[in-house]
């Protein structure tokens, strides 16, 4: 019988807090702490009814609790030390995305859990989630190339916004997020991409003056596959229109449409980021008179798992990636891809010029 994994849960707010009720309902996992520098640790042990060991400090708890794995939920700009740290201290990683706040700090994780022979594991979420899977998989029925757009603007207030001004302490929304979509453009087209131009723009002064809360990017393929991005964070952003995913190619088109969570009012809702629940698929045939030979339909995804369901699958994931000794090399190379095309549409934004990917 496998024994219990001890698990050291590193962030206690939204992801984390999800994380870490995802381990307490799985008997193969035991909480053996919970870190974080608030009162947010207090508030998810009253949450769940527990009374896990506490700690403000991340190396105290470390060296303390002697985890087999850490769950890493923290501002991506403390992603390198601590996952490092806790590679070299024996214990497997997962990690929220990014993987780190910088490529050289991500290449630096992958070569420390090669080293230390354990397993990390980065919260793509969008992975885990069938209606997703679902939607790559009739993208790629659409023939090449593909056209991709996709955005997801948040209309941010209260404590959210204070999430979003420290996420923009370190990175742009277009990273931060950005990773998400652009792992899925890839997967859509499995071909390479060869350039990046992006854009974006400052709208309040309480973020550094280097970074911006909107920005879209723009990516060629190698196929000739174009996809674009957006995404802003904000008290300013419009609701309208926050919420698009769509990939046409010369086959036809397939469409998220999410009535309920791409409704006005929804932008800052954690749930409806993930939410389909329904994929429409058009067919481009043609009669002999230009007309279209098979009507649209719906796929209907209204069963989908929610916000905490996705959590739950993504630590069934690490689970078995331990128990299974699944082989993460291409997880963490297309985990660092889609970090460093992102930093390329950064660079874009900043210099005003298009970037050329090796």
């Amino acid at each position: 019988m496998n024994p219990t994994i001890k698990i050291l849960v590193v962030g206690c707010g939204n992801m984390g807090a999800s994380h870490a009720t995802a381990y307490h309902y799985m008997p193969e996992f035991e909480i053996v702490g919970l870190v974080a520098r608030g009162d947010s640790k207090v508030k998810l042990n009253k949450k769940l009814g527990a009374n896990y060991p506490l700690f403000d400090d991340f190396a105290s708890a470390l060296k303390q609790t002697k985890p087999d794995a850490v769950c890493i939920s923290t501002y991506p700009d403390t992603h390198e030390e601590m996952a490092i740290a806790a590679l070299e201290a024996g214990a497997h990683v997962f990690i929220e995305k990014p993987l780190a706040d910088t490529v050289e700090g991500s290449q630096r994780i992958i070569d420390a859990a090669v080293k230390a022979n354990k397993k990390v594991v980065v919260g793509y979420i969008l992975r885990h989630h069938p209606s997703w899977e679902r939607f790559i998989l009739e993208a790629q029925q659409l023939g090449k190339p593909l056209v991709m757009r996709m955005n997801l603007n948040q209309q941010s207030h209260g404590f959210m916004w204070d999430v979003h001004k420290n996420l923009m302490a370190s990175l742009s929304p277009i990273v931060d997020c950005g990773v998400h979509y652009i792992d899925v453009m890839c997967q859509m087209t499995r071909s390479k991409p060869i350039s990046v131009a992006a854009i974006g723009a400052k709208m309040t002064n309480e973020i550094p003056d280097w970074n911006y809360n909107y920005g879209q990017l723009q990516i060629r393929f190698e196929d000739g596959s174009v996809g674009w991005y957006e995404a802003g964070w904000g008290p300013m952003i419009s609701d309208n229109a926050f919420f698009i995913k769509d990939v046409f190619g010369p086959k036809g088109a397939v469409s998220i449409v999410a009535k309920n969570a791409g409704a006005a009012g929804k932008s800052d809702d954690v749930d409806s980021h993930t939410k389909t629940e329904s994929i429409k698929v058009h067919h481009a045939d043609l009669d002999e008179r230009n007309h279209f030979t098979k009507k649209d339909f719906w796929i209907d995804m209204t069963d989908e798992p929610d916000h905490q369901g996705l959590c739950d699958r993504e630590q069934q994931y690490f689970l078995r990636a331990i128990r299974e000794n699944i082989d993460l090399t291409d997880h963490l190379q297309d985990a660092l891809n889609s970090l460093k095309i992102a930093f390329a549409c950064d660079e874009s934004v900043k210099t005003g010029k298009m970037i050329y990917l090796d």
